[in-house]
């Protein structure tokens, strides 16, 4: 596939990156009309503080080298002939493509006043323009940018690092009109005005002159005029679509160059991303949005038919001449019913707002000036809908030092709140950066890539960062004990990649010393996942804890619980008899768990053997209960005997239990299936949960009933069995992959870069080109499952390890049985007498 890409700023470099992180094969062609490859024109203004052209670069040490894309500098792309599929630029060359993506950018508006063409009059764009600008200082005494919104007041910030007297001239009658509300607008102007510049608001030019004391003199309409001897017009931008009109693309109606939901145009073989692109009527000026589609269209571009842009997020934070300026959602409270709270503070020139829905449970904007340092907590609850405290006026209140705002703070925010919107980096990821190492912005930047663009965010990753500093301690990093230097992630990379299946070899290969209690299970669980030998064949029984050891759980008092499988709970009249009489024979304490199996208590190490082989002769086999791997599918009666039922949740709970029994993970699993959506099963508080619907079965992930309640999310909606079964494959065999040590599905997915839409991309979507080898290895530990008591009673050198004692076949004496509400259950006879004592006592 030959894709061109016209235009080499920002979004087009994203792009070029995008492709190489999906890793989308491509002969790549990119012309570019500038003479220097993609800067960041976001800090363009820091080009007058000192930073070169170099700084400013985009493009990574040897990008282009390594990828083998084709960058032709300055060469301007001048016709589009789409029958032809080429390109011809303004050097002579044709260059042919299969693809077409147009990252043109946009224009500086230049409104048509007439003078608007005279010497000394500048447009803020690129570095060329800079360049002309400093080269025109020396003979400035006085400078005016036309244009109050965010672009012109970063102008103004750059012609007065030039030294020249500033002003601002807006159309509007307030400052940033688009972001501020007349509140916001009003502190800022007084801000700006404090450092220097003057601030004309409601000004319409309607003329430029020559001056009496300066170079140009602009006319206002309303008689009165300004002079200055620089003029640079920043008065918004205009999406570049030239080539697209000549060519006959579908333009929208505020131009720019039509696109789908893909960044596709009427042309299915042209892409527009960035600011020459109209989606739904909108073109949008900032760059997060800008990177989003270019994100998308390469994904698109490599076979991801399911990528799509959904809009943008609008809100801003920047410093602007030194100020603290940020607004965010509904800044204007033009939702209806919605109220605000707002705060002044005159003498530190300070203004905050907030827009609350009717009610005051949500928060739908906010316009802070002078100090923005809710910003970044603010953005996440508008981003995840969080409720708000019971007095949210106090989220933007003066605090007492050292107390904290209510429903604020990062600890608050969950792993996947996205801190860097420009690159969608989320707070999981900082954390993990802090955590191998990055403790300052410089290298967190480097890491994560967070704050390199725009900036806004960075206020808020050194929150987190200092945060998860003070969790962790100075000397904090990822390694799994004394003698593993990785996490488990990589421990389990190197075991896979490695074909590593001994703890010796581990040890010999990346470790160091004897290893623990900490690094043997690991290690065991891993060699399960990868390879699903016995575990408890020579060496790797040795790595167990102490309930794989067994097979079992060990209880407080000394016993073992025995947990035979029941896939979905159902169980026929037979086999609840042989269990009952197990349980009567042996003399334990049974009860129907939460996840619909009766689990056996009491047992003494010597007689599990014994019961397995009479629940296996009965048609049982091991439920896993004492393993870190897939414990339940509960399900409800589903559409067998419910009359609300849509779907056979049993049948198809059975399945999956009998898919996924034995899998070896980093914590228990558990599933739930409903036969609709009524959730008897209680699905969405599982690792997994399937909802029957009258479309097919609605797959969620990542919940569970712990310490920390999490509620699973939507991952896919409305699949058939098949496509379920194979998003299940990827999203376990990914969790098993690459969690850490005793992390349950919730956690992991709150630390995983992206969240819910990461997961979504690589499972549903098979982004990173997974999907194939997740599916395969998981039918490889399917293929391979083997009943492990089954395995256990029948090897006898297995056997020999369940004893009381290592050189004898005597029984423990010290474990009795008393009496517990009908049932027989074990204690110790310390126990036993301790509750004589209370008999006795009570008579």
């Amino acid at each position: 596939m030959k894709i061109l890409v016209i235009g080499h700023g920002m979004v087009g470099h994203k792009f070029l990156q995008s492709l190489e992180q999906g890793g989308v094969q491509a002969d790549v062609t990119v012309i570019a009309e500038e003479p220097r490859p993609a800067y960041d024109r976001v800090h363009l203004s820091e080009f007058f503080s000192g930073k070169s052209a170099e700084d400013l670069s985009l493009v990574e040490p040897g990008f282009f080298e390594r990828t083998g894309h084709a960058l032709l500098l300055g060469d301007k792309a001048l016709s589009i002939d789409r029958r032809q599929r080429t390109v011809a630029t303004a050097s002579g060359r044709v260059l042919r493509y299969d693809q077409l993506v147009l990252a043109t950018g946009s224009s500086p508006f230049v409104p048509g006043v007439p003078g608007r063409e005279r010497g000394f009059c500048f447009v803020y764009r690129t570095i060329e323009d800079l360049q002309a600008m400093q080269a025109a200082r020396a003979q400035c005494q006085s400078g005016v940018v036309v244009g109050g919104g965010l672009l012109g007041l970063e102008c103004a910030k750059a012609l007065k690092d030039l030294g020249l007297q500033t002003h601002v001239l807006e159309f509007s009658p307030r400052l940033m009109a688009a972001q501020m509300d007349d509140g916001g607008a009003r502190m800022l102007r007084q801000r700006i005005e404090q450092l220097g510049l003057q601030v004309h608001v409601g000004r319409n030019t309607v003329a430029i002159t020559d001056g009496a004391r300066a170079r140009h003199r602009l006319q206002f309409d309303d008689g009165s005029h300004l002079e200055a001897d620089m003029i640079v017009f920043s008065a918004g931008i205009r999406p570049r679509d030239e080539l697209a009109r000549q060519c006959a693309l579908a333009i929208g109606p505020r131009g720019g160059v039509q696109v789908d939901e893909h960044c596709r145009s009427s042309d299915a073989h042209v892409y527009a991303i960035g600011e020459c692109a109209s989606w739904r009527e909108q073109v949008f000026g900032l760059v997060a949005p800008g990177y989003e589609m270019a994100r998308v269209a390469a994904r698109h571009l490599g076979g991801d038919a399911a990528a799509v842009f959904a809009g943008a997020d609008s809100s801003t934070r920047l410093k602007l001449l030194g100020v603290e300026v940020a607004s965010l959602g509904d800044a204007h409270g033009r939702t209806p019913g919605s109220r605000s709270c707002q705060y002044l503070d005159e003498a530190r020139q300070v203004y905050k707002k907030i827009v609350l829905s009717e009610d005051g449970k949500r928060l739908l904007g906010a316009v802070l000036v002078g100090e923005a340092g809710e910003y970044g907590q603010l953005q996440q609850m508008l981003r995840a809908g969080l409720a708000l405290p019971e007095r949210p006026e106090f989220l933007i209140l003066p605090q007492a030092e050292g107390s904290a705002r209510p429903g604020l703070g990062v600890d608050a925010l969950p792993g996947s709140a996205q801190i860097c919107s420009c690159n969608n980096v989320s707070k999981a990821a900082l954390c993990e950066a802090v955590d191998g190492g990055a403790r300052d912005l410089a290298a967190l930047r480097k890491a994560t890539c967070a704050g390199s663009s725009c900036g806004g965010c960075v206020p808020l990753m050194t929150q987190v960062m200092q945060a998860r500093m003070k969790q962790q301690g100075l000397a904090v990093n990822q390694h799994l004990c004394e003698h593993f230097a990785y996490s488990r992630q990589q421990l389990y990379h190197l075991v896979q990649l490695g074909r590593i299946q001994s703890f010796d070899a581990l040890l010999a290969r990346h470790g160091r010393g004897l290893g623990c209690e900490i690094c043997k299970p690991v290690a065991a669980s891993i060699f399960a996942s990868c390879w699903n030998e016995f575990v408890l064949q020579p060496p790797l029984a040795a790595l167990q804890d102490s309930n794989d050891y067994y097979l079992g759980n060990i209880q407080k008092d000394g016993s073992y619980s025995v947990v035979p499988r029941m896939p979905a709970g159902e169980v026929t009249p037979d086999g609840l008899i042989a269990v009952g009489q197990v349980a009567k024979k042996y003399g334990l304490y049974t009860k129907i768990t939460g996840g619909q199996r009766v689990d056996l208590f009491g047992a003494r190490v010597e007689q599990l053997p014994l019961i397995w082989e009479e629940l296996i002769a009965a048609g049982f086999e091991s439920g896993h209960a004492y393993g870190k791997s897939l414990r339940t599918v509960k399900s409800c009666v589903g559409s067998t005997w419910c009359r609300f039922g849509v779907g056979d949740s049993v049948g198809f709970a059975i399945a999956l239990e009998n898919r996924y029994k034995g899998l070896r993970a980093p914590h228990k699993i558990k599933f739930g299936v409903s036969g609709c959506t009524r959730e008897c099963a209680e699905a969405q508080g599982k690792d997994v949960g399937i909802i029957a619907t009258d479309k097919g079965w609605n797959l969620y992930v990542c919940g569970n009933g712990g310490m920390q309640p999490r509620h699973a999310e939507l991952l896919a909606a409305d699949l058939d069995q098949a496509t379920l079964v194979r998003f299940v494959d990827r999203f376990l065999m990914l969790y098993v992959r690459t969690a850490e040590r005793l992390q349950r599905t919730s956690s992991w997915r709150e630390s995983l870069e992206g969240g819910l839409t990461y997961l979504q991309d690589v499972i549903v979507h098979d982004s990173l080109g997974l999907g194939s080898a997740l599916e395969a290895q998981m039918q490889s530990i399917v293929d391979s499952y083997q009943d492990e008591w089954q395995s256990a009673v029948s090897n006898p050198a297995v056997r020999q390890r369940f004893r009381s004692f290592v050189n004898s076949d005597q029984v423990d004496e010290h474990i009795i049985f008393v009496d517990e509400r009908g049932q027989i259950r074990p204690a110790r006879e310390a126990e036993r007498k301790r509750l004589g004592l209370i008999q006795k006592t009570a008579m």
